[in-house]
């Protein structure tokens, strides 16, 4: 159970990296791409709990919760104006022209 736990993290870290990655490659704003950077270092993070978990279920699921706790993100800027539900969830945004 502790496996499926950690593995689920591990996607769902992954899963908003690479959004943060799209949403910035789509805009250019830098936090996305700071938010991608961190979600990256937590995933490698997540990663090694869960191989953790297998030896000392504590301890892997202590890294998982660093992990979690690397990838919060900090203030973004509004990229989203009038996207649906299942746009934002992708992380589809309108491009922007950079100067």
């Amino acid at each position: 159970m502790y496996l499926e736990i950690a593995m689920f993290a591990y996607f769902v870290v992954l899963f908003l990296t690479l959004r943060d990655i799209r949403i910035f490659k789509r805009t250019g704003y830098r936090s996305y791409r700071k938010g991608a950077m961190k979600g990256l270092a937590a995933s490698s993070m997540v990663l090694i709990g869960a191989v953790a978990v297998e030896a000392k279920p504590d301890l892997g699921l202590l890294l998982v919760l660093i992990g979690l706790f690397i990838n919060r993100k900090g203030i973004r800027e509004r990229v989203f104006t009038n996207a649906r539900t299942l746009d934002r969830f992708l992380g589809k945004t309108d491009y922007v022209k950079r100067k």
